[in-house]
């Protein structure tokens, strides 16, 4: 994914309405340390960086449906790849500095221009599959207390002009796929406050519902049988927490604790057994 990437930046550089001058210089993204000699005007983009973008984290899982049925997955990570822009000239002396400061003006003067990446400049696997989110750009930002000597430095190089351009791509490390029944009707059970009641569903792991279910309340003796719809009523119950035990024919045994509120006063209980 990475170097469809760097193939989208240099569409990005290559693109007709971008500067002449930018246009027909050479693009590369190899390390520029002490052996690095293009023979050619050049501009440079090293990937130093990638790391995770914690402030676009999403920790909710991703929903989707196919047909009739429905996926759960969890979240994409989204992943900042910074790149170290750079000048080269084959040039000496004035003008090689001249050639280099003019090219690296122009590249954070074009490369500025998109502060989302175009989707006409995706390549490889950021444009199929398409991405789930467009691709923010960031030019000419560095992190505080992240000084740029010292980069220059662990390459054994003098120091020269560079600025920073980072992209957000995303990536699916995850395979997991949980698939998931539609919803096939919608039941609404009103409650009322003055008069509360106990209420609940009987459901097996597969959520069909169990008819004739036995429930007991383990604190009181209140019994309650589950009807046709897996439904149950409980009454006479104060507010207050309460194991509820469920026993239904082929089915283990099953203990669950409840919370009776005036605003808490349906309750759901899905079987475990087999």
């Amino acid at each position: 994914m990475f170097h469809d990437l760097d193939e989208t930046l240099k569409a990005m550089l290559d693109d007709a309405a971008a500067p002449a001058e930018l246009r027909a210089a050479d693009v590369s993204f190899d390390t520029p340390d002490k052996d690095y000699k293009p023979t050619e005007a050049t501009v440079n983009l090293f990937l130093h960086e990638v790391t995770e973008n914690r402030s676009l984290r999403d920790e909710a899982r991703v929903l989707a449906s196919a047909s009739d049925v429905f996926t759960s997955r969890l979240p994409s990570l989204r992943v900042d790849c910074t790149y170290l822009a750079t000048a080269w000239s084959s040039q000496a002396g004035g003008l090689k500095a001249a050639e280099e400061h003019r090219l690296l003006g122009l590249a954070m003067q074009w490369l500025s221009r998109f502060p989302v990446v175009d989707e006409r400049f995706l390549r490889g696997s950021l444009k199929t599959p398409p991405q789930p989110y467009p691709l923010p750009a960031v030019v000419a930002q560095t992190q505080e207390n992240r000084p740029i000597g010292e980069f220059w430095s662990a390459l054994g190089v003098p120091p020269r002009p560079a600025f920073p351009v980072t992209v957000t791509i995303t990536l699916d490390p995850y395979d997991e796929v949980e698939e998931l029944a539609p919803v096939q009707e919608v039941h609404l059970r009103s409650t009322l406050v003055d008069h509360p009641v106990l209420r609940g569903m009987v459901f097996d792991k597969s959520l069909a519902p169990v008819p004739s279910a036995a429930i007991s309340v383990v604190e009181t003796g209140a019994l309650a049988t589950s009807g046709p719809d897996g439904a149950f009523v409980v009454p006479g119950l104060e507010f207050g927490s309460y194991t509820l035990t469920v026993r239904a024919s082929g089915l283990p045994d099953e203990q669950v604790a409840v919370m009776f509120a005036a605003d808490h006063q349906t309750q759901t209980v899905v079987l475990s057994g087999p």
